[in-house]
Order: C-alpha cells, then structure tokens, then sequence
C-alpha cells in the first residue's frame, strides 16, 4: 500500500470514504512523522490522541452508513493562533505560554465538524509578526528543504504560517490552517513548494483567532495542491454572526467549480511588480507563468497598478497601529503571563508582563503602532495611509475591468537561510512586497508551486482575484499547477 502520509485532502477523504485504509491507519501514519521530526520544530504542541479519536469517530460513522464530512479522516496541523478548548494556545509568545481556552475557534470548529482531526498545534512568528518564524518564543521553525550547493545552512519555511508550511512540505500533515495579514499564508507556500490560499476578508470567520491586525487577518488553508486547498477551504468558510466583519454569503462549491480550462479568462501582469534588479529566477518563473496560462486558453493584459510602491509603507503603519491597539489585553490581569516584581503597583505589574512576555519583534510593532496613532502623529501617518489604502483599492477595481485575475510572483526570493535578515527588520519587511497589496483591499489571492530556482529551491506564483471570486484563483492555480508539474520534494535529513 502507498505510504499514506504521501497523500493529500483529497486522497485521504476519498481512500477512507472507499474502504481502502481506515481514518486511524491515516492518524497513526502521520503521528509517527510528527513525533520523528522534532528537529524540525513545526509544531509547538502535538496531540495525537486527538488526531486518533477524531479518525475513531470517523470509523465508527462509516461502519454505521452514516455520511462523512468533506475532511472525513483527514489529520491537519492547526496553527498556534486558533483557539482548541483544551489544548494550550499560545500565538507563539511567552506572555500566552500555559493559557488553556474554554472555547474553540469558529473555523477549527467547522474542521472538526467536517470531520477532520487534530495533529497538534503549528508553530509560527509570534503573534504573526515575521516573514521567516524567527520570532517564536518556541525557538525556529526549519525548512525541510536544502540548498542544492552542497552546504546544510537551516533555511527559513517563511512566516508568519512556516510551521505550517514545514508540516505541509515534510509530510507531517496533509493540510494545515495558516492566516495572512500581509502574506503569511502565500510567502511561506511559496518557500516550501505547496499550495495556500488567502480567501476574500470576511470569507472565514476571525472569532477564537489570536488577532494581529483586525482588518487585515484572515484564515485560509496551506495543502499539497490546489484541489485539496478547494477542499478545505470549503469546510472553513462561511458566516459567522460572532464576527462583525463576517460576510454573510453561501459558500461556493469550490472544489466542483475546479477548471484549468481558462478559455476566455483575461490574466493582467501588473508591470509595477516588474522591480530593477528582480531575481532572474523569479522572473523567468513569471514568464513561465503567463506562457501556462496563456496555453490554458487565456488572454495577457498589461495592467497598471500605480500605487503599488506605496503598499509596503502603508502597510506597516495600519499593521502595527492596528496590533499596538489589540495586543493593550494582554496585561498579566486575567490570564497569561504575570509578573509582579515585590512592591510593584499595577502598572508596575503592566509594565514588568509585557517586558517579560512580549519578544523584540513584537514590542517593535506596538512602538510603531503606538507612535503612529498618537495625537501629534495620527494624521500625518495612520490617516494618510487608510488613504494610500483606498487607493490601492481603487487600484485593484480599475485593473479588474481589463482583466479577471492578476498573475504576479508570490515573493522576491526563495527561501533564505535563517539568520541572514534578521539583523535588518527593513530587508525582512520586504519580503511581503508582493503580497501586501491584496491584503489591503482585501482579496483573494493564492501562491501555486512554479518550479525550482538554481539553488533547487521552490519558487511560487501568486494568482489574485477579484473580492469572493475565490473560484477563479483557484482555477488559474490548477491551470499554473498542471503545467508546471511541480513534483519536486525536500530530500529527507531530519
């Protein structure tokens, strides 16, 4: 029999629906590679008993006739940011170490009902601030993947997602959860060759989801390919009335919709995403990209996308004013952290907990934020960057009566080796110059596995669409996926 954890979503549910192998057979495969792959450290806490009473339940509803849930038997990786009543939650961060939640997350929630079942809980930046899951309290996550020169420097799997997308790409979990605020969920599926998909803000509910950036956070799946990311992202949307930004909209079959066949479908290349001096491998895969769709029967449209060179800077004003503002909870009051020096008042107390509990990274941003929003600041900085927002919204609107999706790299490099930009927040920042832009007015946008760069890297493509046309990015992935017949995997050392 194929070794199971090479299979996907989609192999999974329909394997264990047809009686060819059992949920538990499933679980216990991939329990094993996750209790082996430790130095890889994707996972802050892992919860195999879960995974396996999940894959019982599953068993014992085929065994009786009942239906199954469109993730029927399948074991994911849940990224450290989604509240799991009883199981630790911890957004990656010292000042959340121990904190148990009384409650579960909308989104893992529509998981478990799907039928699917918990692996543990995936590592990520803390809080989600970070482009290479160097922030972590828990220590780095590790790509599996290696420079084919010859040297064994531990390479970045990406952030804020990489434990995600390390279990993904390491074949610990056939799918996992990520969220993307300004490319978590693409960047880091980019770096490791799988397949992620941000949805249209307000498509997956925020509720029991540690917040960075209320109007930028959104949940999507990280999975081998697109089929399987149709899959669950199928079983994670939907409305939520707990969420005042969730959209009240059915939720497509997406999976059914699935087509390569872009026969008149309009691909618009941004010529602002042509930078000087881009990486010649990113730029060849990008031509790579435009001959597949355009064999896919789709017409290229040169586009503009002006205030693209503005996106970055907007960007990590409205983040991290956004995050100052969120992060003011955790005070080491109700639950988390606490530290009370001896004779310390309240805000003492206050002062002494977020010295203590927050990493460097993320007291960098609530000093932005918090400089950003203050009286003699607010106007010159946060109010002209809502502004710059809209118009790259209006940019985004005025491209799309050309064009139906827009096809870009997902980041300016393959994956680096850890430690290489961590001294230089800017060069780190930059990493998201792709990506950010969908983020801020909100659409869809997905990253696809393009090919391998010369040091045998993954490379990824981005496809973005229209708001709720979730169906159309996915059909030009599979249109990319199918033609670049990506099949490349990381040589195992771990």
């Amino acid at each position: 029999m194929t070794d199971l954890t090479e299979l996907g979503v989609a192999a999974i549910r329909d394997g264990v629906a047809a009686g060819s192998f059992t949920a538990r057979e499933v679980a216990e495969a991939f329990n094993a590679n996750v209790a082996a792959a430790s130095i890889l450290n994707a996972f802050i806490v892992a919860t195999p008993e879960r995974a396996l009473d999940a894959a019982d339940k599953v068993d014992a509803a085929r065994s009786a006739g009942q239906p199954l849930g469109k993730m029927a038997g399948v074991p994911i990786g849940m990224k450290d940011l989604f509240a799991t009543r009883g199981v630790q939650t911890t957004a990656a961060s010292h000042i959340l170490e121990g904190f148990v939640p009384e409650y579960e997350s909308t989104v893992s929630q529509k998981l478990w009902d799907a039928g699917a079942g918990m692996l543990g809980k995936l590592n990520l930046d803390q809080f989600a601030m970070g482009s290479s899951n160097e922030t972590s309290y828990f220590g780095n996550v590790i790509s599996p993947w290696r420079r084919n020169d010859g040297g064994n420097a531990a390479l970045a799997p990406g952030g804020s997602s990489g434990g995600s997308s390390t279990a993904v790409a390491a074949l610990l979990a056939p799918a996992a959860t990520g969220t993307d605020t300004g490319g978590s969920i693409r960047q880091p599926a980019a770096f490791t060759g799988i397949a992620g998909i941000k949805p249209t803000y307000g498509r997956c509910s925020r509720w029991g989801i540690v917040a960075f950036a209320s109007s930028l956070d959104q949940a999507g799946p990280m999975a081998r390919d697109v089929r399987d990311c149709a899959i669950m992202l199928e079983a994670m949307a939907g409305f939520d009335p707990k969420d005042a930004t969730s959209i009240d909209m059915p939720v497509p079959t997406w999976e059914a919709g699935l087509s390569g066949n872009l026969s008149g479908v309009r691909v618009g290349i941004p010529r602002e995403y042509r930078m000087d001096g881009m990486d010649a491998d990113v730029a060849k895969s990008w031509d790579d990209g435009i001959a597949w769709l355009r064999d896919a029967g789709a017409s290229i449209v040169d586009i503009s996308l002006p205030h693209t060179k503005y996106a970055l800077p907007a960007y990590y004003i409205i983040a991290p004013a956004e995050a100052s503002s969120n992060l003011a909870r955790y005070d080491g009051v109700r639950y988390g952290l606490r530290e009370l020096p001896e004779g310390a008042g309240l805000q003492d107390m206050y002062a002494a907990t977020r010295a203590a509990g927050f990493g460097d990274e993320v007291k960098r941003r609530i000093l932005i934020g918090t400089y950003v929003l203050s009286a003699g600041f607010y106007d010159a900085y946060y109010t002209q960057a809502q502004k710059v927002r809209a118009l790259i919204a209006r940019d985004f609107e005025n491209a799309f009566r050309d064009c139906d999706v827009i096809l870009a790299p997902t980041a300016p490099s393959a994956a680096f080796a850890l430690g290489e930009k961590s001294d230089d927040p800017l060069a780190m920042y930059l990493n998201d110059v792709f990506a950010v832009p969908a983020s801020l007015a909100g659409l869809p946008a997905m990253s696809v596995p393009a090919g391998l760069n010369r040091e045998g890297l993954p490379l990824g493509l981005q496809v973005i669409g229209r708001a709720f046309d979730e169906q159309g990015v996915l059909n030009a992935g599979l249109a990319i996926e199918s033609r670049a017949g990506f099949a490349a995997k990381p040589e195992k050392w771990w």
